[in-house]
């Protein structure tokens, strides 16, 4: 199977999920494009799942001591320029059996990243206290 065809299963699986977005980058690091994809609103942004560059090598975000046992597992692999990164791991998609491991990590992250906003909309919602009655 092609790579174009492996990284597309992965955007369809990702793009599925509610809230994600995709931001594309056609002047990646070596000229290689990349596709970022992002929760929640594209006006205002929002914090990276994950993304991936054209040849196929994702790159994640996690807190450090999951990053860590990511790595620990052999479920991720540390960033090949930033092996030093307290936060970031990679996975390459090279095979149609690599793409399970990498919607799990884009999985991961989205959990999250949707579960992070949930208690960021709890928190605001207490400090702007009850709504009056109409």
């Amino acid at each position: 199977m092609k790579n174009n065809e492996l990284l597309a299963q992965v955007e369809r699986e990702v793009l599925g999920w509610p809230g994600v977005w995709k931001k594309r980058d056609e002047d990646g690091v070596g000229g290689i494009g990349v596709s970022g994809y992002r929760y929640g609103y594209p006006e205002t942004g929002g914090p990276q799942i994950g993304h991936i560059h054209d040849n196929g090598h994702a790159d994640f975000r996690f807190p450090r001591e999951v990053r860590d046992e990511l790595i620990q597992s052999g479920r991720a692999i540390p960033h090949p320029a930033f092996p030093n990164s307290r936060t970031t791991v990679s996975y390459m998609i090279r095979s149609k059996e690599d793409v399970p491991g990498a919607v799990e990590l884009f999985r991961m992250n989205y959990e999250r990243l949707k579960e992070s906003a949930g208690r960021r909309a709890t928190r605001r919602k207490e400090r702007s206290g009850p709504t009056p009655e109409p």
